[in-house]
This record gives C-alpha cells, structure tokens and sequence, in this order.
C-alpha cells in the first residue's frame, strides 16, 4: 500500500477537534469480533437508525497521529455523543476476537466537530500500516451505549520522524557521546568477493545502494537513502582502526580528507542499541549539492563539520584535523559512489566478529538512552 505521505503536525493542539486525544477516555470497551460489521458486545445495544460513518478520509499523518473525518447522514445525527474508532496495525487487524475481554481495543472520543486529531505515541508508531474503522454511538443514562453498524475498513501508515523528532535523539545522543579522539582514515570492511565484484562490475568504484532497516524504525533514511558505509572508530590505545570486524577480513581505508572537506555537508541520521551497551549513531557525509545531499537536506539535522559532538573536521596549521566521539559507534553513510583508487585494500589481522553486526538490526525500543516520547 502506498502510504500517503503528508506534513507533520507536532506541537499542541490548536482547536477543540484536536484536543480530542486528550479528551479520549480511553475506556475499556469489550471490543468483540466483528458479524456482518455489527457489535455484539453485551452492554452495547444495536441502534440502526443512528448514521453510520462512510467515505472514511485520513490526512495530515504524522509518526503518532493523524486526523480522521467522515460523512454522515444527518437521521438522528443530534443523537450521537461518541465516536468509536477501532485502530489496529494492520498485520493484526483480524486479532481482536482472541483478546482478553479486559484489553481496551477502542478509541472512545467525544463527538466534536470533524476533523478530529487522533495523537499518542502509545498506541501509534512511526512507518507502520494501521487498519482503522469508526463507528456513531449514543450514550444512554445508564451508562450503556447504542451504537451504529462499523463503517468501512480504511488502511494507511504513519509517517517517519520528522527533523524535531530527528533533534530529540540528536540532544540524546550528545550527552554520551564522550570526548574526541583523532582520527585519520575511514575504513569499509567487506569479503574478498565484494571488492573482487567492484573491480570487475563496477569500474573499481563503489556504488551506493539503498539503507537497510537498522535502528530507529521511523529513521527516514531507512530503505530511502543510497550510500555507502564507512567506519572511523578508533581504538583508544592505537589511534589506528581496530583490527577486528564483523563485515569481512578485507578493509578498504582512505584518507579522511578524500570523504569529508568543507565541500561536504555532515547530518544527523539516527541513534539506537541493539539491547546492548554500547551506543551507534549514524551520520551521513553527502557533497554539497549532490541528490544526497538534497535529500539530507529535507530530513536530517545538518551538523556544523567543525563543531559537533560526533565527527568534525577542521584545520589547523594549514593541514585537516579529524576528530570522532569515543563513547559511541560511528556508522557514516557517503553518499556518493567512491573509487577504490582513492585509498587501499589489505587483509586484516583480527577477528570477524558477526555478533557486532547491525545488518538489519533491531532497536532496543526500551531503552531509555536512546528512545524519545513518540512511538517506537
């Protein structure tokens, strides 16, 4: 499904639609399974004549809200005091009938003029397909309610974390990121067989290819951005890189420079663990003016390259001075193809390592390090 993609909406609310999220009582409501898009549950009786929700539209999606409205005839439409919306991701969208009757499934809101804004990070997440269906209902004065038939089943996705939510990890981020050590190369890792394929495929130069799905799952650079990883981590005792990698025994090294100038422009990408203690935060060095950078550009923090918490380079004496953070794994993202000419390919000495792989890896959504109050 293709999700529609629109601007972010952060900040408090600005309307009485859009404090409707905080208004949800978020009630238990038995939610039961669905027979012919009625309710059966024991205390909601059956209403027909109250309007039941169509033509189903969902805008301005953000990573943890959205907004929702709906036709409605107008029999009886004076009626209706609660909306009841029924919101599941949609791989699960048919596991209700096996919920615990105790587990509230539905969104029970006050009927306030639509649109209405559906906002909370714990029950929404970033870059995740929903199901979502509304039903009218009128609350009796004993308590029940009676309600209207389900309208249709609308599927969307939440979006990915915008800049603000990009700037809350950044903040997180540089509170562990330790003091600077030097560096003088950067360094990718990889089989014989890569390099081999490079050389004869590619004319000697390494090509970007598509992000993978590690880290935060609502990093807008995940399965969007092209470019090729680097290392520059060093090793406290040696000031060279480490010897060990989990990515292959053969490491091409260039010099920092060749990557990484004043012609090149350094954003903030994410920041995760993999339920581990160390910490990974990923930049991203895109030419100035390259598709790359046009891309950063819209979606990431820009770092100043010669003051930041992470990676800087400066000069001094006339000669570029390279620094990187010591207390967490760098991972640079260079998102321009990068010949094999520039530097060298040598075996290492050390060991591959896999459990230090972040191939596809998984965000630790508990820790309270690197995660921020919206959805995981």
């Amino acid at each position: 499904m293709e999700a529609p993609r629109l601007a972010h909406t952060m900040g408090s609310p600005t309307s009485p639609c859009e404090e409707v999220i905080k208004n949800l009582s978020l009630e238990a409501i038995q939610l039961c399974e669905r027979d012919g898009n009625k309710s059966q549950d024991s205390g909601i009786a059956e209403m027909e004549e109250l309007p039941v929700p169509h033509n189903i539209k969902i805008s301005n999606i953000t990573c943890d809200s959205f907004k929702i409205s709906w036709d409605m005839d107008s029999k009886s439409k004076d009626r209706i005091t609660h909306y009841f919306i029924d919101l599941n991701k949609k791989e699960n969208k048919n596991s209700n009938k096996f919920k615990h009757k105790d587990v509230p499934t539905k969104l029970v809101a006050k009927a306030v003029p639509l649109p209405m804004t559906v906002r909370g990070h714990w029950f929404l997440s970033p870059r995740t397909e929903y199901t979502v269906a509304v039903q009218t209902a009128s609350k009796q004065v004993d308590g029940d309610y009676v309600v209207s038939e389900w309208s249709e089943i609308i599927e969307f996705c939440t979006a990915d974390y915008s800049k603000v939510h990009l700037t809350q990890l950044l903040e997180k981020a540089e509170v562990i990121a330790g003091r600077m050590l030097k560096l003088s190369v950067f360094y990718r890792n990889q089989h014989k067989e890569y390099f081999d394929y490079i050389r004869e495929h590619h004319g000697n130069a390494m090509q970007p290819s598509v992000k993978d799905n590690s880290g935060s799952h609502g990093s807008p650079i995940s399965g969007k951005l092209e470019g090729i990883f680097f290392s520059c981590n060093t090793e406290f005792n040696t000031g060279k890189p480490p010897q060990d990698s989990p990515y292959g025994r053969y490491r091409f090294e260039i010099a920092a420079e060749k990557l990484f100038n004043p012609n090149t422009n350094l954003y903030f990408g994410d920041f995760y663990c993999m339920y581990t203690a160390y910490h990974y935060v990923i930049l991203v060095i895109a030419p100035v003016g390259s598709p790359g950078d046009e891309f950063c550009k819209q979606r990431l923090p820009q770092l100043n390259i010669k003051d930041n918490k992470f990676l800087t380079c400066d000069e001094e004496d006339g000669v570029m001075v390279y620094h990187h953070a010591q207390d967490v794994i760098l991972e640079v993202i260079y998102t321009d193809p990068v010949d094999l000419s520039l530097g060298t390919v040598a075996e290492i000495t050390g060991h591959q390592l896999m459990s230090l792989s972040t191939a596809n890896a998984k965000k630790d959504p508990s820790c309270k390090t690197c995660n921020i109050s919206v959805g995981r």
